[in-house]
């Protein structure tokens, strides 16, 4: 895991965001939930692209697909580093997933008892994976471990936004604030202690904020659904944005 913010001692585990090619030429899809938020993404644009990056994140899921025991036992053995433990009265926080998502549940799983290895640390995520968590994690949900749900995804429509933690992607931060959400801007670790509303402004990527206009992840999700064609025959793919006039 990496440090990203030194400050707030918060370290992160990544995958690669949305689908793509191994090296060795399987294919994969990390954020199995996803919507149109793939066409809106951060993380599917410039050096997460490419690169260092890539490959880093690509061998992350890569030792997740392959081996994973050896991963949650690695997992696990390292978050007893002291590295991981802060001074009395502080905190060392772990964000799951900066890409990617709980892809399975058999990693959903080996993750939950990560969290419970480890109860000095306090984890946190963002997750498109409604149904999933709602089901496996919520019931017995560790006590060191939160979780956020983010419009944008298939799922959106299980999302009880008086009751769940969530976030949406507003066009700035004055449209935000104007509906009546909290800014993350200040702090990431909003997603453990803010409010259940809060507010991410669009990463400042021009041809992305083109794109998104002045709608929330939420609203495109909304009106994809509503457009997209009744299927049949298995789930089909994510929706995409409405195309403009």
């Amino acid at each position: 895991m990496r440090s990203s913010c030194a400050s707030e001692r918060i370290y992160k585990w990544t995958l690669p965001a949305f689908e793509g090619e191994l090296p060795d030429g399987r294919r994969y899809n990390a954020c199995p939930t996803a919507g149109v938020c793939v066409d809106l993404c951060y993380a599917r644009a410039g050096h997460f692209r490419h690169g260092t990056v890539l490959a880093a994140h690509q061998r992350n899921l890569q030792y997740v697909l392959d081996d994973l025991p050896g991963w949650e036992a690695q997992m696990t053995e390292e978050l007893q580093h002291r590295r991981y433990r802060a001074p009395e009265g502080g905190t060392v926080h772990v964000r799951v997933h900066d890409a990617g998502d709980y892809l399975s549940l058999p990693y959903l799983k080996a993750w939950l008892r990560i969290f419970r290895s480890a109860p000095h640390v306090t984890f946190y995520s963002y997750t498109k994976q409604v149904a999933l968590l709602e089901k496996w994690a919520r019931p017995d949900q560790p006590a060191n471990f939160h979780f956020r749900f983010s419009y944008g995804g298939t799922q959106d429509g299980l999302i009880d936004p008086a009751r769940h933690p969530h976030a949406d992607v507003f066009p700035n931060e004055e449209s935000l604030q104007a509906a009546g959400y909290t800014s993350q801007t200040p702090s990431d670790l909003q997603a453990v202690y803010g409010p259940n509303t809060l507010g991410l402004a669009a990463n400042n990527i021009p041809h992305l904020k083109k794109r998104q206009g002045k709608e929330t992840f939420r609203a495109l999700q909304e009106a994809a659904d509503a457009d997209k064609p009744v299927r049949r025959h298995g789930r089909g793919p994510a929706p995409r944005l409405p195309q403009a006039d």
